[in-house]
């Protein structure tokens, strides 16, 4: 009798964005910006508070938790976004498979998708969790994940 392995695609648990905006940060610009990133309105929250000091911030929150969804908003970082993330495995990858990255939240908000280059402020903070089994290798898990999305960005392009 043959058996038949069916192969699954590589997938995310989930992608998460969030970003603190102050007082002076067009806010819905950025808001709708995740919005569009994970693909549903209703996944934004936004908490409005004080900070410490006295200027009023926002944290924005977007989560995506669907697998299709959540390698969508990958994405949406674009190839080159992407190809950077796969040479930069080694800095960007935890031990629970969690793929850290930032965006430049100033070029965000013009509609472009550029990786922060340091830590600073003004940034939008990213992680995807990817789907790793036992007897895998997590690195090539978290490779073939940014591939597919990377071929998927090549689609949408």
């Amino acid at each position: 009798m043959k058996r038949w392995v069916m192969c699954r695609p590589v997938g995310l648990h989930r992608i998460s964005w969030r970003a603190t905006c102050s007082a002076l940060t067009n806010v819905d610009a950025v808001a709708d910006g995740l919005a569009w990133l994970v693909g549903d309105d209703e996944a934004v929250t936004l908490d409005r508070s004080t900070s410490y000091h006295g200027p009023d911030i926002v944290l924005i929150e977007a989560n995506m938790k669907k697998k299709k969804a959540a390698l969508l908003s990958l994405a949406r970082l674009g190839e080159a976004n992407l190809q950077r993330l796969e040479d930069e495995l080694d800095q960007r990858v935890d031990e629970q498979h969690v793929l850290h990255f930032r965006l430049d939240m100033n070029r965000f908000i013009d509609g472009e998708m550029t990786l922060a280059q340091t830590a600073s402020t003004g940034q939008i903070k990213g992680q995807a969790k990817i789907e790793v089994y036992p007897g895998q290798s997590a690195r090539e898990q978290v490779r073939l994940c940014l591939q597919e999305a990377a071929e998927l960005a090549r689609t949408m392009a």
